[in-house]
């Protein structure tokens, strides 16, 4: 595999609650209101807490099974592994060891899929997978996604959990901010709809790429978003950050995120979204040369 298809600069993630939110082992109880459910109750809710509404957070599998149209997904750049650019000791035992935790082969999935029989395809990137550090092979993911949205005049659905770049890789993660970037903005000039959907966390270099480039900027209900911790902010300008800072809410008022829909909605928003882009021709989407 060529350098550029490697994986790379692990920020810390800055979601440092002590929540178990992946719902994974026993549940204690819901870490918001403390109600206590089995895990087969919280799947049926959509990985959410039936009392209060507390999302935890999904796997790539799990989020498959009530997203995309049964049957309809098939992955492609599946054979992508991450390699050791710089080599940095043991880095290769972290990555087999997240590999058989997460289930995936790295901290993105791509592939072709429908929801509500509209066709897409769709990105869902794993925080199980080293914090959802984007590195090599994750920018090479989303980088072909976003190019085949362009080719195909498919368009591109991605939702992130990130806890940034990947620092085991370097200068090589910092790469794909610039990569991924300049690939939404190939989807951009074809005229194809770009949809992100924010989850919990969505941070660092992920927030600072290809994750704000979107034509919609969904999010999940109180999802942490931002590039910075609250706590770096803080120890940074010496003030305390107001109620909420950075949570999808405040994001949403302040304009950073383009509307909060939850999980049972987000197939038919989805779907509205794909069928309102396509009522608008190409032509008259984007102004030509010479034209304003």
């Amino acid at each position: 595999m060529s350098s550029d298809s490697k994986t790379a600069l692990n920020e810390t993630p800055i979601n440092q609650t002590a929540i178990n939110q992946t719902a994974a082992d026993a549940v204690p109880g819901c870490p918001s209101c403390g109600a206590k459910y089995s895990l087969e109750e919280i799947d049926a809710a959509l990985k959410t807490c039936p009392s209060c509404g507390f999302y935890y957070r999904m796997e790539p599998a799990e989020r498959l099974k009530y997203i995309a149209d049964p049957g309809s997904f098939r992955e492609f750049s599946a054979n992508l592994r991450s390699l050791n650019p710089i080599d940095l000791a043991g880095y290769e035992e972290k990555l087999s060891e997240a590999e058989a935790r997460a289930r995936v082969k790295d901290a993105v999935i791509t592939g072709f899929c429908t929801i509500e029989g509209r066709p897409l395809i769709l990105g869902l990137m794993s925080f199980n997978f080293m914090g959802g550090s984007m590195g090599s092979v994750v920018g090479e993911k989303v980088n072909r996604a976003l190019l085949k949205g362009a080719e195909k005049k498919l368009p591109v659905l991605i939702y992130t959990t990130s806890g940034g770049a990947r620092m085991q890789e370097g200068i090589f993660s910092l790469m794909q901010m610039a990569k991924t970037s300049s690939a939404a903005a190939e989807l951009d000039k074809a005229v194809i709809p770009f949809f992100i959907v924010l989850c919990d966390p969505t941070t660092g270099g992920v927030t600072a790429s290809f994750a704000m480039l979107a034509d919609v900027a969904m999010a999940e209900p109180g999802a942490l978003i931002g590039f910075a911790g609250p706590r770096v902010i803080e120890g940074t300008i010496r003030q305390t950050l107001p109620e909420g800072f950075q949570r999808a809410e405040f994001q949403l008022e302040k304009g950073f995120v383009d509307l909060i829909v939850p999980r049972r909605e987000q197939r038919r928003v989805i779907a509205g979204l794909v069928d309102l882009h396509r009522s608008f021709p190409a032509a008259a989407a984007k102004p030509g040369k010479g034209e304003s």
